[in-house]
């Protein structure tokens, strides 16, 4: 498994799966059309625009990728962050505060969307097999293990020059996540609301960050979580079977063996309503 989910994203206030015959569940803040994926098909993956719970971050937008390589994309679009329907030879999206990134097939990476504080120069990336967004950051895996970030490095989020033997990773707000080959996870950035405290977490096989709060899932089924937990976002201790996660601004995604979706944290747009989600499961 990749951080988090291509099968869940979970935005600053919705919530989006993808369903095994390729149909796409939404759930939540639909002002800016963030939802509106109720005609998409043949998608294989999605991701969701998060962003720190703020007054002036209430927007965002959702991409679907679809099994023949295109993307799909919904929401707001005031940086062109949906601008991708051109894109060809897809193989892995993410989706950020203003921003979406694609990962083609020879290993290098296309993005659209805001990119005043770097995070998308990523042109002179080469060989990735991962990429994620956070806030104002970009984060990627290459094919032999090593991290690239760019973008805001104002907490340290962009400190993973010495990462090593990296499966997949994640990033946050202010903090990024990695998970190694062995199943140990490692951090950096904002260390104040205890994101970054992964590193007695073991036997992980995918994690999430989101804007204050990591979630990782063990090769057990069961779920780790560290940072703020102001909005119940954290309580997922008592969770099972549980195969991804995905962690949004103050809310938490995550995805049984049996295709539901459980859920903890902020609810005020409904986009914890997935009690009636099934048929999820990863690609």
């Amino acid at each position: 498994m990749l951080a988090g989910s291509s099968a869940l994203a979970a935005g600053r206030r919705h919530s989006v799966a993808r369903r095994r015959d390729g149909t796409v569940l939404a759930v939540g803040h639909t002002a800016a059309a963030e939802c509106r994926v109720e005609r998409w098909e043949d998608v294989v993956a999605v991701a969701a625009g998060n962003v720190h719970t703020a007054t002036n971050t209430g927007r965002s937008h959702t991409v679907g990728l679809r099994s023949d390589g295109t993307v799909l994309a919904t929401g707001w679009n005031g940086d062109g962050q949906c601008d991708v329907a051109g894109w060809q030879g897809v193989t892995a999206v993410a989706a950020g505060w203003r921003r979406t990134l694609g990962l083609l097939a020879n290993g290098r990476v296309l993005a659209a969307g805001r990119s005043s504080e770097g995070q998308c120069d990523v042109r002179s990336w080469r060989e990735m097999v991962a990429l994620s967004c956070g806030d104002w950051h970009s984060v990627g895996v290459r094919s032999d293990g090593f991290a690239l970030a760019a973008g805001s490095n104002r907490r340290r989020q962009c400190a993973v020059e010495g990462w090593r033997d990296l499966a997949a990773v994640s990033a946050g707000y202010l903090h990024t996540v990695g998970l190694r080959s062995d199943g140990r996870a490692v951090a950096t950035g904002d260390r104040a609301t205890g994101a970054c405290e992964v590193e007695e977490w073991e036997d992980v096989v995918a994690l999430s960050a989101g804007s204050y709060h990591t979630v990782g899932v063990t090769a057990s089924g069961q779920v780790l979580s560290t940072g703020d937990n102001s909005y119940g976002q954290c309580d997922v201790g008592d969770w099972r079977d549980i195969v991804a996660v995905a962690a949004g601004s103050t809310h938490t995604l995550a995805l049984r063996a049996d295709g539901t979706v459980v859920t903890a944290g902020n609810n005020a747009d409904r986009q914890c309503e997935v009690d009636t989600w099934s048929g999820v499961r990863l690609p």
